[in-house]
């Protein structure tokens, strides 16, 4: 009898932990990136009143009579699967889509989130803004490149910051001239020639407009090209005329592609400028992009990296969690990356609240890298991951809770009510 009462408590002190566990995951069904959990039991060892036999003398094995002692809470396990990402359209609002973690700190510890509800300090640092921990990663040196095999540091985002002016070096023009051009002739008016422009800037950051015309030479399938510039900022001075090295485009009458030069680049240099800039200035352009074929000629540049002197003024983040600012003068340049930390147990993980984990021994320790790497997950900007708590589930998780419960108070009274009879026995 007394068994029964027993085995009733630990059935009613466990169901409450397990109201605790499914009141906690309704709590947090709208806490960021909150991952639920899950309630196991297990019975306790019965209590043997007769022991198992094995056949003998003719007569069959009996198995073991047990009593049972009740039920234990087996475990409480994290589920780590992926909550729903919502649009927030805040550029510091961060989401894994798949597995990781992003790294935290305090500045002597390391803690992992899938929280990714960050901003920006005043100091310029990528925080959260209610732990003020700082988010962890990789800067970019001045080039623009990261080592993401050195130590992580705390990721910002210098908005102000200036970068220096480039001159220009390299420049890719692409585009069609027309095969059907006739021959040069000067004019008046001037027929068989193809003009474009291209900006360019010296090493002060100065833009300088370079006019550049193909002239359709005699010599089957060649081009002949001339630059102009204004080397003294006065316009009722004529343009200045550069000849490029070599100064011709000769296409292959076979697939209308570039033939010569063979590296389709053509050298041009500036021997004088409007600016107290270093002198000469001097740059490739790539032409072998460049087609003739019939049609209409259309030439437009692709890209050169040449740029004014600019200050950081904003930011994008991509997939692979690599921080590119974009500066007030167009120009692009990778300043950090993001780091994520996976676990071979993630499960393992243990909660330290403020939606933080840590690691403990049945996890393993982080395992440092960039998104979209060795099985990490990518990141979505703009974005945060919703709690994974089933509602529908948890309910059902509460009504089963709820008449366990009732079902071990309901022995209690009946064992209770027996204890009674037994008593009024000698009345």
């Amino acid at each position: 009898m007394m068994r029964a009462l027993f085995s009733a408590i630990s059935g009613m002190k466990n169901h409450m932990a397990f109201m605790d566990v499914v009141g906690n995951n309704i709590a947090n069904v709208n806490t960021i990136a909150f991952k639920s959990s899950r309630v196991t039991f297990q019975d306790i060892l019965g209590q043997t009143v007769k022991g198992a036999s094995s056949p003998q003398a003719g007569r069959g094995g009996t198995n073991p009579a047990q009593v049972g002692l009740g039920m234990q809470l087996g475990g409480i396990d994290n589920i780590m699967t992926q909550g729903s990402l919502q649009s927030t359209g805040k550029l510091t609002d961060f989401a894994i889509q798949g597995d990781g973690f992003f790294v935290v700190s305090d500045g002597t510890r390391n803690f992992y989130t899938r929280d990714g509800a960050f901003d920006i300090d005043v100091a310029g640092n990528l925080v959260n803004p209610v732990t003020g921990l700082k988010v962890m990663g990789w800067r970019a040196n001045a080039m623009g490149v990261v080592d993401t095999d050195g130590p992580l540091v705390p990721l910002s985002i210098p908005f102000g910051t200036r970068i220096s002016a480039r001159a220009t070096s390299q420049v890719v023009m692409a585009g069609n001239l027309d095969a059907g051009t006739p021959t040069y002739n000067a004019g008046p008016p001037a027929t068989g020639l193809v003009g474009s422009t291209l900006t360019v800037y010296d090493s002060l950051g100065n833009a300088i407009t370079l006019k550049l015309e193909f002239r359709k030479n005699a010599a089957a399938n060649t081009w002949d090209v001339f630059a102009f510039y204004d080397d003294d900022a006065n316009n009722s001075t004529p343009d200045v005329q550069v000849t490029p090295t070599p100064a011709q485009l000769v296409f292959d009458n076979s697939n209308g592609t570039l033939q010569t030069p063979a590296n389709g680049l053509l050298n041009f240099s500036l021997a004088t400028l409007p600016s107290d800039a270093l002198t000469p200035l001097a740059f490739d352009i790539d032409f072998s992009s460049l087609t003739q074929f019939a049609g209409q000629s259309q030439l437009n540049v692709s890209s050169q990296d040449g740029a004014p002197a600019g200050a950081l003024v904003s930011f994008a983040v991509g997939s692979t969690g690599e921080i590119t600012g974009i500066y007030s003068n167009g120009a692009n340049q990778v300043i950090g990356q993001l780091a994520l930390a996976s676990f071979v147990n993630s499960g393992g993980l243990q909660r330290m609240g403020q939606n933080l984990w840590s690691p403990s021994s049945n996890s393993g320790e982080p395992i440092i890298g960039a998104p979209n790497t060795n099985g990490r997950g990518s990141v979505s900007t703009g974005t945060l991951e919703s709690s994974n708590v089933d509602l529908a589930q948890q309910f059902t998780s509460v009504i089963l809770a709820q008449r366990g419960f009732q079902s071990s108070s309901r022995v209690i009274t009946a064992g209770d009510q027996m204890l009674q009879d037994l008593v009024n026995i000698i009345r």
